[in-house]
Order: C-alpha cells, then structure tokens, then sequence
C-alpha cells in the first residue's frame, strides 16, 4: 500500500438477572496495567511551560516561581496569611479550630470538578466520543461509542448514565446491561462487519482480537475522511484482509500503544498456548494430582483455559459471576465445558490478583483430598522478558512448597513489532497515541517510532 509522509499528534494535552460488582471479582485489575494506562491525568504542553505547570511541579519549595528579574538566590517565603495581611492572629483554641477544618471537612467541602474528555477521545467532525463516559455529558457529543467491557474503557458507565445512547458490540452490550446496570434502552448494539450510518456517519466494528466483545471502530465520514480507532487489540495478519482497511486509506489512527516500545517482541499467541499446554501435560506426568489453575481478568485470556480444557478433556471451574459472564457470550465451546463443582475437574480459573502463593496454598488446602500440588499461570504480556525473547521453554517458574507459578507472555494487546507492521499496512496520515501519553519524554519516543515507521 503506498504511503504519504505521517504526522503525528503527540498528546500535549491530556441478561436479565444483573451481577452485582462486588460478584466480579478483579475489576480493578482487568486490563494488563492500569499505571500504564493513566490517559486522563495530562498536563499539555503549554501547561507545562506556564506558572500553573510551575506550581504543581515545584512542592513546597515556590523559589522557581520567581521572576527572571528576580534575584537567584532570593526564596519565596510561606506564611500564616494573617501575618502576610499584618491582622492581628487570633490565638484561642477556638480559632484555631475555625482556620484549621479536619480532613474530612475539607473533603466534604471541596467542589466535585468533572474532568475535562481529552481531545484524543473525541473524533473531529462528528458528534462522537470513544470509551469517554468518566467525564459526563462531553458537550457536542450525542453518540458516545465503547470499544470493549474493561474498566479503563466503560470507567464512568452505571445505572444512573443518562447523557447520550451508547454504541458497541452484541457482546459488550449484554455485559454493560448484566454488570453495570446500565439502562437498556440506551444501550445500542452493533454487528462486527455490518455498515450502520449514524449521525449521517458510517460506522463498521471490526474484530479487535483482544477480548470477547472487543472492537477496532471504522468510522467513514461524509467530507471522505476515515478514521480507524483500535480500542484495545492485538494486530494480527487477518486484519491486512479486512476489506474495509484493504479499499480505504485511513487518514486518522487512534492506535493503543500500550506495549509501544521496541523491547516488547511476543512470541505469537498460538505459540504461547502450545508452550503452556506443554508444561501442563509434562507437570501431569510427574504429579498426576496436580490443580491447574489460569489467572484472568472479568474477561479476557479465555483462549488459555480453553486450550488446556480442549488438550486435557477437561472441564473448566469458575465460580458463579465468571460462570455467568462467560455464557452470556454465547459461545457453545465455553457454556457447554463449564462446571459448578470444583471437583469435577483439575481446571480452574481464578482472578489475576489471586495468583499469589499465600492465596493459593489455601486453595490447595480446599481440595487436598483431591490434589496435592498447583501450577498456576499467569497470562499477560508484562511478564515478557528481553533475555528469554520467543525462547518460552528458558521461562523460570517460581515455586514455593507445593505451588509452582509460571508467568508467560501472553498479551491480548500488540508488540512492538506487530504494531509496527499494522501501521505501515494502513500508511495513515497521522497517529494518535491512545495508552502511555502523560509523559514527554515517552511520547517523543513513539512518536520517533511512527516517523520511522512511515519511511518504511
């Protein structure tokens, strides 16, 4: 595909029966690294160079706030304002108590400021909005668009949403309506690879190859400019055959940069998966009372324990609120091989944040009439190392008593490389950065990447 020279936009400015949230287990932690992915906090370019950026930078130390006529070694001085205004300072208890609110008062006290959407969460001539709902009723906005069911994506969405229908996947929708008790009539459903104008706009979900429900969202607006935002993904050859992304250049990525850095090369998904279903056969041979167990967030990481269920033939256990999400995918290969009785097989799914030795030697403990030993893994691309690269069988588990704990680097989002590749199939004309854009320094590195990338 022939390609023009990039621009890049660096960030300088920031079913029926609902389950409840305290069922869901490990929401906080349901995508691969939330201080990875603080997209919101931004100080712009210009803030950084103003006295307010000055301010929060410099603590308690205000010296840098002097003037350049100022002379150098002259400091700011902090005092009681009584004392700056020359009033008499009252000294009782009483007034003491007065100047001084608790904690709490001043808490209670502070004015509720919504935060500002980014600009990179809205897209240019048209009405929308992506994975924008923390920050109310974004003015201008009357279409707010979710990629996928993560956290850092619907944060903001609940029961009490009312600013403006929102448009997703089949998969995504039963989910914000089951979980988050979102009201369904304003809750907008769209099919992958089917064409919906809304607003007078085209707009195709694409499959995103990152969790159930995930979608890279094609927008196609009536001036001819396109727009392509991944969400969340995992960049992959079969998204090069995508007709859409095949006949129609994009002029604007918003690309998920999360693993944007050259030290993150993955082994392919599918070799991960054989990797692990060979440890856990070779784990079986030597202990055959051995409890498999795969950490994962609300939802994602399915394609691990549904390899060791299909090469074992084997159910798999997960407690009620992951057994519910799971079918309301409405994939036969999932419903039809999950089980209540932890018993029944030596398969397991627990949260992420449960893979922890002191946790799982107590589980262990629950069925030691049954199993004797763990191996447990832990999916998820930052466990990558430089030094074991795609070499997976150099992997060091951990072990401590009768729990072994293998970190493999399986990532639902794209490596350097594939990220790299993807962009220059596209050749968009600019990219914007979506994960890991609070800091200068880092965004000046992707942004050297994206240049370089646009040469090739």
């Amino acid at each position: 595909m022939e390609t023009t020279p990039l621009s890049f936009i660096s960030h300088s400015n920031d079913l029926n029966n609902p389950i409840r949230i305290a069922d869901l287990e490990d929401f906080e932690n349901e995508y691969e690294d939330d201080s990875m992915k603080k997209l919101d906090d931004i100080i712009t370019q210009e803030e950084e160079d103003s006295f307010a950026g000055d301010f929060y930078r410099c603590g308690t130390d205000w010296s840098c706030l002097n003037s350049s006529s100022t002379s150098a070694n002259k400091r700011l001085k902090q005092c009681n304002l009584f004392e700056s205004w020359k009033l008499p300072l009252k000294t009782n208890v009483e007034a003491s108590t007065s100047i001084v609110p608790d904690k709490k008062t001043i808490q209670a006290q502070k004015p509720q400021q919504q935060r500002a959407c980014p600009f990179y969460k809205k897209l240019p001539g048209t009405p929308f909005t992506v994975d924008a709902f923390r920050y109310g009723q974004v003015k201008g906005c009357s279409a707010y668009f979710l990629s996928h069911f993560h956290a850092d994506h619907y944060g903001g969405l609940s029961k009490a949403w009312s600013h403006g229908p929102i448009y997703c996947t089949p998969i995504t929708g039963r989910l914000i309506k089951m979980c988050l008790y979102v009201n369904p009539l304003l809750i907008h459903t769209l099919d992958l690879d089917v064409e919906y104008v809304i607003e007078g706009i085209k707009v195709t979900m694409l499959e995103a190859n990152h969790c159930p429900g995930a979608a890279l969202i094609h927008f196609n607006l009536p001036s001819g400019q396109c727009y392509l935002h991944t969400g969340d993904f995992r960049a992959s050859k079969l998204m090069q055959t995508y007709p859409l992304l095949l006949n129609q250049r994009v002029n604007v990525l918003y690309l998920d940069t999360t693993y944007c850095n050259p030290k993150y090369r993955f082994p392919l998904k599918e070799k991960v998966l054989d990797f692990i279903v060979k440890v856990t056969k070779n784990m079986l041979k030597k202990q055959p009372k051995t409890l498999i167990i795969v950490g994962a967030y609300s939802i994602g990481k399915e394609s691990v324990y549904l390899a060791i269920s299909k090469a074992l033939t084997v159910k798999i256990h997960a407690n009620s609120s992951r057994r519910r999400i799971l079918q309301s995918f409405g994939w036969p290969e999932i419903s039809g091989n999950l089980c209540t009785n932890g018993n029944d097989t030596p398969l397991h799914v627990l949260p992420m944040s449960s893979l922890k030795f002191e946790i799982l030697e107590k589980y262990l403990k629950s069925y030691s009439d049954r199993y004797t030993s763990v191996l447990a893994f832990r999916p998820t691309g930052w466990t990558f190392s430089e030094s074991t690269g795609s070499e997976l069988d150099s992997i060091k588990p951990i072990s401590k008593g009768f729990v072994t704990i293998y970190g493999v680097p399986y990532s639902e989002h794209s490596s350097f490389t594939e990220l790299r590749e993807f962009v220059q199939f596209l050749g968009p004309e600019k990219i914007i950065p979506t994960v890991n854009v609070g800091n200068a320094a880092t965004r000046n590195k992707m942004q050297s990447c994206f240049q370089e990338w646009s040469k090739k």
